[in-house]
């Protein structure tokens, strides 16, 4: 089975969250946090600014890690074990804008739009914005049904 490292990163400002809608790829349509798969010799801090650079062309500067996330799924009919970094930031650089991957778009916090993001968000994300730290483990079968799912504070 294939391993895998990558960063999740929110962005917040006040009572409001970024998410970024997916123009291609993997979970295309989809609103989710800005993040990516780490490179060689990355670690998952430099992948976090790298990817938000990338996507959204703003460098965090005031940022913690908060959780993180596994996942056992099926990505082009490959079982991999995907492991999430999640971030949140609270101060960068710069002002998010449109890449050719992503379309970023402010939220208030009641007004996050789960039905049109992954199903396990709807589960974690609120922990998130509630201030809590996590460590998630969530499983789905290859028709992307979550089969199982279990989250701790830590």
């Amino acid at each position: 089975m294939k391993n895998i490292e990558a960063t999740l990163l929110l962005l917040m400002d006040n009572n409001k969250i970024l998410l970024a809608k997916k123009k291609r790829g993997f979970g295309e349509g989809k609103y989710n946090g800005v993040g990516g798969k780490l490179e060689k010799d990355e670690t998952p801090e430099q992948a976090m600014i790298r990817e938000c650079n990338e996507e959204i062309k703003v460098i965090p500067t005031e940022y913690e890690k908060v959780g993180e996330i596994e996942f056992l799924e099926y990505i082009n009919s490959e079982k991999v074990n995907l492991v999430f970094h999640l971030f949140l930031a609270t101060k960068w650089i710069g002002v998010p804008i449109e890449s050719d991957e992503m379309i970023p778009y402010w939220f208030n916090k009641e007004s996050i739009p789960y039905d049109e993001m992954f199903s396990d968000d709807k589960y974690w994300l609120p922990l998130i914005l509630e201030g809590k730290k996590i460590k998630g483990y969530f499983e789905f079968n290859e028709n992307w049904e979550l089969i199982s799912k279990n989250i701790i504070y830590i």
